[in-house]
């Protein structure tokens, strides 16, 4: 298949040269890669122009375009006719040299999908288990595989407040669990929601769908928004074989407050892109989950060594979520 891909990157150089480095080692090359810079400098330009790497566009965008959701649909525009397969990327991952040969082997597989995610595998410790182990109050056990639970969900499982949905599925009240919860058993899962820095749809649906301008700068929860819309048409799957590192970069991140406020107004947002209507008693736990995850930042002031961002985040997060009282945001259909 002839495929693209499509890097958005601001202000991280160094990152995304380490990234480019991965794809040269790819056992299938990209036919085209496209870097799209919002960067405020010259700096990742000028790192390219000091390294070749085949196939390779790049633009610096101008303020109208800047933005994580803008600056993907600017790419897409860009895309080769040719183009079969778009793939996003974050310019701060690092590819197994299999990534894109498991990607596009899973379009092989299920013709029907419009949509095909890649596998985090640097952020959590999985262990194979029997398919009869009970799991203690604090791991999370799916398709013979364990990891620890985190302490939110540890609390939400005592509170009654925990998913039953399948890791990439979204229950009515929100708040599940997301494709992180899959484990690396070589296998692949349908989802409804794919992460936008590892994922790959079909060119085509781009006739359809754009990337939503309602998340600005910084985009948290963009790509649940366009998946979600998206899986309404049509499958998703995540291959646990296609797998990459994540090296969380903290350049070009916005400030805590702006984080946490995001968290809740875009997480608002999300949740009612795919359930316009919920019941009254999924409307209870959204509100009781933001509260009690709020309360959670806000006890990492006293338990971790970064008590100001854990004390501003959470100041964010409680303006996010009185705000959905006076100003809820306006769902772009």
């Amino acid at each position: 298949m002839n495929f693209t891909v499509i890097i958005c990157t601001f202000m991280r150089p160094k990152p995304l040269l380490n990234l480019l480095k991965s794809i040269k080692e790819q056992k299938v090359y990209p036919n085209e890669i496209l870097i799209i810079d919002g960067s405020l400098n010259e700096e990742t330009k000028k790192v390219l122009q000091e390294n070749n790497f085949s196939n390779l566009k790049y633009f610096l965008v101008a303020q109208s375009d800047r933005g994580l959701t803008r600056q993907r649909n600017y790419g897409i525009s860009r895309a080769s006719v040719q183009s079969e397969i778009i793939c996003f990327l974050d310019d701060d991952t690092i590819l197994k040299e299999n990534y894109f040969e498991e990607i596009l082997k899973t379009y092989s597989i299920f013709p029907n999908a419009l949509g095909v995610g890649g596998y985090i595998n640097n952020e959590v410790k999985w262990e194979k288990v029997l398919n009869d182990y009970q799991p203690n109050h604090n791991e999370f056990v799916f398709d013979g595989w364990k990891r620890k639970d985190g302490s939110r969900f540890i609390v939400r499982k005592k509170l009654g407040l925990d998913t039953n949905a399948q890791p990439g599925f979204l229950p009515e009240f929100s708040n599940g669990r997301s494709i992180g919860f899959l484990p690396p058993s070589g296998k692949i899962y349908e989802v409804e929601q794919l992460m936008g820095g590892v994922s790959s749809f079909k060119k085509s649906v781009f006739s359809s769908f754009q990337f939503s301008t309602y998340f600005q700068g910084y985009g948290l929860y963009e790509d649940a928004d366009f998946t979600l819309r998206l899986s309404k048409t049509g499958k998703l799957y995540v291959n646990t074989n296609a797998q990459l590192g994540h090296f969380h970069d903290q350049s070009g991140r916005p400030n805590k407050f702006q984080y946490g406020k995001m968290v809740v107004r875009n997480g608002w947002y999300v949740w009612r892109v795919k359930y316009s209507n919920p019941s009254l008693k999924s409307k209870f736990k959204w509100h009781a989950i933001i509260l009690l995850l709020t309360l959670i930042r806000l006890g990492n002031v006293f338990n971790t060594n970064k008590k100001k961002e854990a004390f501003t985040e959470a100041l964010g997060r409680t303006a996010g979520w009185l705000s959905l009282f006076l100003n809820k945001p306006n769902i772009i259909k």
